[in-house]
């Protein structure tokens, strides 16, 4: 008698889970995914060499550690946007062509420093200067 042997099929891979998971992350990096217009101006900044002239009056306002805010050396009471315009347009005097020198400590919240703009340019100044130290030179 002769037997007949069954056909072995080759083992194979079922890829249609592997599919439906792909399918499943495309539709989730779709739905999550944001979509901004980031606008980048090409600017080309002035350089400096020297030190700046002492004989224009500026406002020195001061932004320390915990966002508090300080005009001219006289800390403010607390660090709301209307004291510091309030305490910019009693130290200008009504001037609002002299120089304001925005001077942030470099650990402080990035709102505090918009705060303290914004308040700048409600107080009616036009000029602003933006404090920086020059990098310390690393020796190699």
């Amino acid at each position: 008698m002769k037997f007949r042997q069954a056909r072995r099929e080759l083992p194979g891979l079922n890829l249609t889970p592997l599919i439906d998971i792909v399918f499943l992350l495309l539709i989730f990096f779709m739905v999550t995914t944001t979509f901004s217009r980031e606008t980048r101006l090409l600017v080309s900044l002035p350089e400096a060499s020297g030190r700046p002239e002492s004989s224009i009056e500026s406002i020195e306002v001061l932004v320390d550690r915990e966002g508090g805010y300080a005009i001219n050396g006289r800390r403010l009471i607390n660090s709301e946007v209307e004291s510091l315009v309030r305490g910019l347009e009693l130290e200008s005097g009504g001037d609002v062509s002299r120089l304001v020198v925005l001077v942030a400590d470099a650990e402080v919240r990035h709102q505090a420093v918009v705060s303290a703009m914004e308040a700048i340019g409600r107080a009616g100044f036009v000029g602003l200067s933006i404090a920086t130290r020059e990098p310390l030179e690393r020796t190699e």
